[in-house]
């Protein structure tokens, strides 16, 4: 089985760019569910899916159909673009009631230990680009990012705080943590 490690950050704060650049350099990358759950509804006809009743059971759904596929023998990391921690979070920060769907998600992940102890906590670039998707403010993005970091503390993940800096010093971070990590 993989070692699975989650990067998780406040919207804005560069995983996009940071995952897409570790997969060229060879990393196996899981793209983020609700990303993917808003632009599937969105292209339904709803223009703010985050207002429905079952868009964080939507986000979980997607979450374990891509956690629990193949994966080849000779991956050794998987890096995910958040976690149903990252949906925890979400729902309180958006004042959603945590689903049984989310609440057993969150208990077999932990209790499965499913991701790695380490999670990387990319750090805000200092502005954010809106998209279809995205519909967040600087500031609300900040406060977003304080409730990933204390979903995960209160969970027993070691944060390992990522910069805002370049590329290529974000790359150096997460690689160097993997790497102390497989000794």
């Amino acid at each position: 089985m993989p070692r699975r490690y989650v990067l998780t950050g406040a919207p804005g704060s560069g995983k996009t760019a940071l995952l897409s650049a570790l997969r060229l350099r060879g990393h196996v990358v899981i793209e983020e569910a609700a990303t993917d759950v808003i632009t599937r509804q969105q292209a339904g006809g709803s223009d703010e899916p985050w207002l429905c009743d079952d868009f964080i059971d939507l986000i979980v759904r997607l979450q374990q159909q891509r956690q629990r596929a193949p994966v080849r023998a000779t991956v050794a990391v998987q890096l995910y673009d958040r976690s149903p921690l990252c949906t925890l979070a979400l729902a309180h920060y958006l004042g959603r009631p945590v689903t049984p769907v989310l609440a057993q998600e969150v208990s077999r992940v932990l209790r499965e230990q499913v991701y790695e102890p380490t999670v990387f906590l990319l750090r805000p670039l200092g502005f954010i680009e809106p998209t279809a998707a995205r519909r967040i403010s600087y500031a609300d993005s900040l406060a977003f990012e304080q409730v990933h970091e204390a979903v995960y503390q209160e969970h027993g993940f070691e944060l390992v705080d990522v910069p805002a800096s370049s590329l290529s010093d974000r790359i150096a971070v997460v690689e160097a943590q993997i790497a102390a990590e497989e000794k």
